[in-house]
């Protein structure tokens, strides 16, 4: 999920899907369907509302009917739309749980307090949630999983990110 403004993206609107309107929704969201629980959805630049109904979930994504679209061009046309919501309309996390777009600009540091960097994306390419660590020397980026091994700590309140990753050539 992404941040613009106090919003988080939770969807991006692709394809048309069938003659009625219906669209392939890709959510950001931990359960799919869960993207249509948080009423209306915005556009990048919050002048556009989007009442979604979720028709089915499907492996890419949810299909779903959006209000006022009724035919496959005016669906066709929002394809690409981002879709926010505002902060203050997700729930608190629980303990060892956190919103990705929360560790984005996190300041990183070694186990021993040494500076490394800081996050600059979170990505998933299907085994679970990666790290993007932007080094000290702002031109370098390393990949670190997310996970206790390689991130024991995570302070939202203090602001850091403790990252513990093995020295080059050490056994993982």
């Amino acid at each position: 999920m992404g941040v613009k403004s106090g919003r988080i993206l939770l969807g991006r609107i692709g394809p048309a899907h069938g003659i009625r309107g219906h669209v392939l929704v890709q959510t950001y969201t931990e359960a799919p369907e869960d993207i249509a629980s948080y009423g209306a959805l915005e556009d990048e630049s919050g002048r556009r509302q989007f009442e979604i109904e979720i028709v089915r979930v499907t492996p890419k994504g949810v299909v779903a009917r959006i209000a006022g679209v009724e035919d496959r061009n005016a669906a066709e046309a929002l394809r690409g739309t981002e879709l926010y919501v505002s902060r203050e309309r997700l729930p608190p996390t629980q303990e060892d749980e956190f919103y990705l777009s929360d560790l984005i600009g996190l300041p990183t540091f070694k186990p021993d307090g040494t500076r490394l960097g800081e996050v600059v994306a979170v990505h998933n390419f299907g085994a679970g949630d990666i790290l993007e660590i932007r080094l000290g020397d702002g031109r370098n980026t390393e990949m670190v999983p997310f996970t206790k091994d390689f991130v024991p700590e995570v302070d939202l309140s203090s602001r850091r990110m403790t990252i513990d990753m093995p020295a080059e050539g050490e056994e993982e």
